[in-house]
């Protein structure tokens, strides 16, 4: 079993459910008192995110390097950033070690075509909604049709992911406006709609709407345990 590398605390909300789903998927796929092993290091979310709303990427990019180097340095054989966001600083992150980066949108990617999936509603932070590092890549890479919501749902999606989710805050309120979106999404025609932020999937699940949804976090574990099983990665 190879050991998985996990940049986390943006938030650390989502990162207790990358460190709950790939132990779960270890346990799963070998049975008995099996764990993953996990070289895990949680950076500090405020300075970045203040970073983050003054566009000053290349900083968080630094932050984000160093910390996978230390990653690297302690016995990691591969890495994931454990958020979709911070995916804008990947080429950073992955030229500071030698070791490969599993990047969040290849997975989901590759969890759409799976399912058939061609045209795609994206949730997300703002930045990953209307910037192309992220919704760029699963057009031109994977030849997906990716759908963002309108100005003022972007808007909300946003300011719930920051001002609630990544401080643990689930309101009822604020699903049904999540809800609403992918309804809404849904009725443009998309044949799922991605979570794309890590911690959407605390708020919003498959039991809430007939559309189709594509958890990032889930995928993005499911396919570290993949890795670390596979001999090819």
């Amino acid at each position: 079993m190879k050991t998985i590398g996990l940049i986390g605390g943006m938030s650390w909300e989502s990162t207790v459910g990358y460190y709950r789903e790939i132990n779960q998927g270890i346990k799963e796929a070998l049975g008995g008192l099996h764990s993953a092993k996990i070289v895990l290091y949680s950076v500090d979310f405020d300075p970045i995110e203040k970073r983050q709303m003054a566009g000053d990427w290349e900083a968080t990019g630094e932050i984000l390097a160093d910390a996978a180097q230390r990653i690297e340095a302690g016995g990691a054989d591969f890495l994931l950033i454990c958020t979709n966001t911070m995916h804008k600083v990947a080429g950073q992150v992955e030229a500071a070690v030698n070791i490969p980066l599993l990047h969040i949108a290849d997975a989901t990617a590759h969890a759409l075509i799976q399912s058939n999936v061609k045209r795609v509603g994206l949730l997300g932070t703002a930045f990953t909604m209307e910037q192309a590092f992220y919704k760029g890549r699963l057009a031109e890479t994977f030849g997906l049709d990716v759908v963002v919501p309108g100005a003022d749902d972007r808007r909300q999606v946003h300011d719930i992911i920051y001002g609630e989710l990544c401080q643990g805050i689930i309101r009822e309120s604020s699903k049904e406006i999540y809800v609403r979106i992918v309804d809404r999404l849904a009725g443009q025609g998309v044949d799922g709609v991605i979570l794309g932020c890590t911690e959407i999937g605390m708020l919003i699940g498959q039991n809430d709407t007939a559309t189709s949804l594509f958890d990032t976090t889930r995928i993005h574990a499911a396919k570290a345990v993949e890795w670390a099983l596979d001999d090819d990665h």
